[in-house]
């Protein structure tokens, strides 16, 4: 919002320099884009008196002019533009001025003929080619009125000015306007804020009614419709003051109707519009949405498609313009208009949102009206347009206006204690402080002591609850005065048991050299199918975006391996010889259709941490899921199931020297830092895996996941090729069974005995059966088993494998003999060839 800073001195009396005017809105909650300087510069740039201007003599698009500068004798000027004329008063640059653009003038020759200067355009002046009033867009700077000859020219047009660009967040509305701003400077200064005068002489002999009729048929989408009529009117260009306010604040003047509503609009920050009332067919205004399919033409000359629930204004026979938006071209005030409708209306901000989102039409006025404007405002500002044209004399105001209103209810005060105001800002403000800072801000403030009741100002939309009234005490009262306290209590925060465990196993990981990942939770569905990941599970139930940036990023994940495996095979195709990561991260899986009670489509946000659903009929009748990624909290509107989110981890390595029983290897080390000791199953059925060479991973009899050899189809998918082996754990089950206690044992005194046992067995035999068996028959005095060998080979024999462990026998309560650890051994010989059919191989 560019607000000059001489229009907010109108309003209110400042007498302070622009650094301390915006130190002090800054700490007053006021933020600033920046601040820029008209004028600034300029030196050596006069006003000229054109005395005569003639063609060139060796050009037919040049002319000379001779100028007239001040106490110097008058100058001969070469230039381009066409619109020179004699007696025209121009911006000229004299030799040896700079423009702001940094062109420095000097004496010149054109095609044999000197020229002493240059005559500007208001572009060439520093103003940017969008606020140039039309009138002068194409040629030199034609200035209207009289001027001394030679004197400053930004002295001269005020335009010597500061302009204040003020960024204005979406829950202030009513700071978008000059007189906004300058509430919030009077509160600021704690001055008094002088309005404008909108009285205005009802002389006219006629009224409204009989020139025009109103009809809101959506009252929910028009609140308040008001339309003024002018007569005899006069389209000329608008007085410079007015140009010059307009085009310091961001707009081009046009004519002198058309910048009196952008004045307006500037000013009280209400949107207006005028129409011609000739082409108002039937003297009637109706206010309905538009027909489905409807194509209507705008100002700006495009024809637009309209939907069902865009809101037009219509007269009897056709529609004349889009609500809120823009006016229509059939309706466009012209040169000869001498009857004008003037439309002051108040719309539904999030209709008026809508119709500019589906048009791709953004403008001043909508912009204002989807951020909320109060109904009350309206006649304000269309009595100041009143007031504005017979100050301009561009016509005569007809008595009365055509007001379609129901009113609003009495708004409901704020109650506000004095004592949560000092416990929330940490301060000792009075309540009579408080309230002086709220009456400055133009609020209605009644009770005493440490209750307060607060009427906000029919403008502040925004108030609504005890703590936004905190905090307009505490930005009028300064923030840079609040002292500086603690937050009370003793809360102590402590990570969470599945985070800390999640922490515990990469710090685990990372000790045995795996890399940490981290990839994308939006991923393509065609991703299951590539790592040949099968159906059973839940693995297809995905959650859907509704409308994803593309395929590969329309569903989030189900499973962490297809994501692993790209990492792993855009390593291999960059030629890394060897690599071993990891990743800890989210699954999703929505809940089955049945369950679900008919969710079918999901809506994500990335920005908080709580995810909840709700069934939107009214928006497009189906249900939907809110969902965010970043926290574990979910709640619903209509006890809807909504989808699982569980921590997965995934892992893989491939290079020289690695196999299945180092990736196993790490998951018991892994396992171990939890005190958990899982049990391994082979497992042949498992399609991303190579046959005989996977095995999946139970605790207490819960399947928790699986690991082995990347099937060599999937690794081709991928571009790995080399073995690789790779893995997935559902980590909540981990550490929902995870022992961390550490139990304190003493160093044994007794020395051990070791045997080492080697078996050979049929291979469907698992070491896991035979280390059971050891186990239950060692008696109390083994103490640990351990499998340190696997052989296949000719001397074995087809069909049979040679497993070989290591066992250490020791007692607590003295040294053992042999004979006592060779009894213990013949015995768990004697129940291994009995149960499992066990040999014991001659090494």
């Amino acid at each position: 919002m560019l607000v000059p800073l001489n229009w907010i001195k109108e309003y209110v009396d400042i007498d302070a320099g622009i650094d301390e005017f915006c130190e002090r809105m800054i700490m007053s909650g006021s933020n600033l884009e920046g601040v820029r300087t008209y004028g600034e510069g300029l030196h050596k740039i006069v006003i000229g008196k054109v005395l005569s201007v003639k063609p060139h003599e060796n050009s037919d698009h040049l002319v000379v002019g001779l100028v007239e500068v001040g106490a110097e004798a008058p100058v001969q000027i070469v230039t381009g533009a066409q619109n020179v004329t004699e007696g025209a008063y121009v911006p000229v640059a004299l030799v040896g001025s700079v423009l702001p653009d940094g062109l420095k003038i000097k004496k010149g020759r054109l095609r044999g003929v000197d020229s002493y200067g240059m005559m500007c355009s208001a572009q060439e002046l520093g103003f940017d080619d969008k606020v140039v009033p039309i009138a002068h867009k194409d040629g030199i700077w034609l200035l209207e009125g009289e001027y001394e000859p030679g004197t400053d020219f930004a002295e001269a047009v005020g335009l010597r000015n500061d302009v204040v660009d003020f960024e204005i967040t979406p829950n202030r509305p009513d700071c978008l306007s000059i007189i906004g701003m300058a509430r919030e400077a009077a509160a600021t200064f704690d001055k008094k804020l002088r309005l404008p005068d909108t009285r205005v002489n009802d002389a006219h002999e006629k009224k409204a009614s009989d020139f025009i009729s109103v009809e809101v048929k959506n009252p929910e989408l028009c609140s308040r419709y008001i339309a003024r009529v002018v007569t005899d009117v006069k389209i000329e260009q608008s007085p410079w003051w007015m140009q010059k306010r307009l085009m310091l604040a961001g707009m081009r003047p046009i004519n002198n109707i058309v910048d009196i509503t952008n004045y307006v609009l500037l000013e009280y920050g209400h949107p207006l519009h005028a129409f011609d009332i000739r082409t108002v067919e039937g003297g009637k205004i109706i206010v309905d949405t538009a027909e489905e399919g409807e194509k209507f033409v705008t100002l700006d000359g495009s024809e637009r498609l309209m939907s069902g629930d865009t809101l037009m204004i219509k007269d009897a026979a056709k529609p004349i313009g889009i609500a809120g938006v823009m006016g229509g071209l059939n309706s466009e005030i012209q040169n000869d208009t001498e009857t004008i409708l003037i439309e002051c209306a108040c719309f539904n901000s999030d209709c008026i949102r809508l119709t500019s989102k589906k048009l791709g039409l953004r403008t001043e006025a909508s912009a204002r009206y989807e951020k909320g404007i109060s109904p009350e405002l309206a006649k304000e500002a269309a009595d100041r347009v009143c007031a504005l044209i017979v100050l301009l004399g561009a016509g005569r105001v007809v008595s009365g206006a055509v007001d379609i209103y129901a009113g609003q209810a009495a708004p409901e005060p704020i109650k506000l204690r004095v004592s949560r105001v000092n416990k929330v800002l940490g301060g000792e403000m009075s309540g009579a402080l408080i309230k002086s800072y709220l009456e400055r801000l133009e609020m209605k403030v009644a009770g005493a002591g440490d209750s307060l009741e607060v009427l906000p100002h029919y403008t502040r939309l925004d108030l609504k609850e005890e703590v936004d009234l905190i905090e307009e005490a505490a930005r009028i009262h300064g923030y840079d005065k609040l002292g500086v306290t603690l937050p009370g209590g003793g809360g102590i925060a402590v990570k969470p048991r599945s985070r800390s465990l999640c922490d515990a196993a990469r710090g685990a990981l990372t000790g045995m050299g795996y890399n940490e990942i981290q990839t994308y939770s939006f991923v393509s569905p065609k991703g299951v199918e590539t790592a040949r990941i099968p159906e059973e599970g839940g693995t297809r139930d995905f959650v859907r975006l509704i409308n994803p940036l593309g395929e590969e990023n329309s569903v989030m994940r189900t499973v962490l391996l297809p994501n692993l495996l790209e990492v792993l095979g855009r390593n291999y195709s960059r030629n890394i010889e060897a690599a071993r990561a990891f990743e800890i991260g989210n699954t999703f899986r929505m809940a089955p259709a049945s369950a679900a009670d008919g969710i079918t489509a999901a809506a994500l946000s990335t920005s908080g941490g709580v995810v909840s659903a709700a069934n939107d009929t009214a928006a497009n009748s189906l249900p939907t899921v809110a969902l965010s990624t970043s926290g574990g909290v979910v709640s619903t509107a209509d006890d809807a199931e909504l989808p699982k989110e569980r921590i997965s981890m995934s892992i893989g390595l491939y290079g020289n020297g690695v196999g299945f029983f180092t990736l196993k290897g790490a998951l018991e080390t892994l396992f171990g830092t939890f005190g958990l000791t899982p049990e391994y199953r082979a497992e042949r059925d498992a399609p991303t895996y190579h046959p005989g060479r996977c095995a999946a991973v139970y605790l207490d009899g819960e399947r928790i996941g699986t690991f082995g050899e990347l099937h060599p189809d999937a690794a081709r998918r991928y571009g790995i090729g080399v073995r690789c082996y790779v893995g997935e754990v559902d980590m909540e089950s981990v550490a929902g069974k995870a022992d961390v206690m550490r139990y304190y044992r003493p160093l044994p005194k007794y020395p051990s005995v070791d045997r080492d046992m080697a078996l050979v067995v049929d291979e469907e035999v698992t070491v896991r059966e035979l280390t059971d068996v050891i186990r239950s028959h060692g008696g109390k005095i083994l103490e640990s088993v351990k499998m340190f060998d696997v052989y296949r080979g000719k001397q074995i024999g087809e069909g049979k494998k040679s497993v070989a462990f290591n066992l250490v026998y020791r007692s607590a309560e003295r040294t053992l003999t042999d004979e006592e650890a060779a009894l213990e051994y013949e015995k768990t010989l004697t129940a291994l060839s009995e149960k499992l059919g066990a040999v014991l191989r001659d090494i």
